[in-house]
């Protein structure tokens, strides 16, 4: 499977009292993304709270997505569990419920040793025939992997195709293309890097950018593959400060608000995760405004 361009990453809604998960608003964030001409949707990511989800739930959100883009676009699932085991077994349900891919981070409480991630991933890659994109995001996951051991993984397990690079170290993104040649494709996974890893020979974009500001994120795509460097520019600096800042301010919570704001309730990011406050809310809504 070639894919490329921008990823989309909905966030999951929840009813009123946060306890259960809101499905029909969930189509409604699916049709935002599709209509911002994401190129493919990534569910079950920070985006998406998976890590607040009972299993129940979990599974819930990736039947849903799967059958409500029907085919329209590639669905890929995030996974990061603190077991091979339950890493295992949502990997298998999303070969099961017919998702094109899996996101896979080494979630870790303990320090991992690169024999340890790549046991993880090889016994993941034997479950289920999907390909497997190598997740690096230490920030919440707890595992830091070089560009040499996410390209070994590549080189040695079988369904381990791509790879996404969200350390926020352009350098990464130049190891990543020069020792594989060009040939492994990764994804920039730190919004505020866009433009430098587009540049860089990143293949795509993985963001929950397109839930607030429609295809503007598909414009900047665009304006690079176009070699249209001043546009490409243009774009970037427009959206910078909104990139920066909904991560920055904590993504389920920025994008639920940006909802909120928008007039489209989602409900609330699940606890310990708190909504914005008063003061956040209104310097988001002066971006929201500023790019609308």
């Amino acid at each position: 499977m070639n894919l490329s361009g921008i990823i989309g990453y909905p966030v999951t809604p929840f009813s009123k009292d946060n306890t259960s998960v809101d499905l029909d608003k969930l189509g409604k964030v699916i049709d935002v993304l599709l209509e911002a001409k994401v190129d493919a949707i990534a569910a079950l990511g920070s985006a998406g709270e998976a890590a607040y989800l009972s299993e129940t739930e979990w599974k819930q959100v990736a039947d849903y997505t799967v059958k409500y883009v029907d085919g329209k676009i590639p669905v890929v699932i995030g996974l990061a569990e603190l077991t091979t085991a339950q890493a295992v077994n949502y990997a298998k349900y999303a070969k099961e419920i017919g998702a094109d891919a899996i996101m896979l981070s080494p979630f870790s409480y303990y320090k991992l040793s690169e024999d340890e991630i790549f046991l993880h991933y090889d016994t993941v890659s034997k479950a289920t025939p999907l390909p497997i994109m190598i997740y690096n995001n230490p920030a919440t996951c707890g595992v830091d992997m070089s560009p040499e051991f996410m390209l070994e993984m590549i080189n040695s397990i079988e369904n381990a195709t791509m790879i996404k690079e969200s350390t926020g170290d352009i350098q990464r993104m130049h190891k990543i293309y020069k020792l594989s040649n060009g040939e492994v494709p990764f994804f920039n996974g730190c919004n505020h890097m866009a433009l430098e890893a587009l540049n860089a020979g990143a293949v795509g974009w993985c963001t929950a950018a397109p839930c607030l500001i429609g295809d503007q994120p598909k414009q900047l795509f665009d304006a690079v593959k176009e070699s249209n460097t001043e546009k490409a520019q243009q774009l970037f600096y427009q959206q910078y400060e909104f990139l920066e800042y909904i991560v920055t301010s904590g993504l389920a919570a920025a994008v639920k608000s940006g909802f909120g704001l928008q007039g489209f309730d989602v409900g609330d990011p699940r606890k310990p995760l708190l909504p914005l406050n008063h003061d956040a809310r209104k310097r988001l809504l002066e971006m929201l405004d500023n790019l609308s």
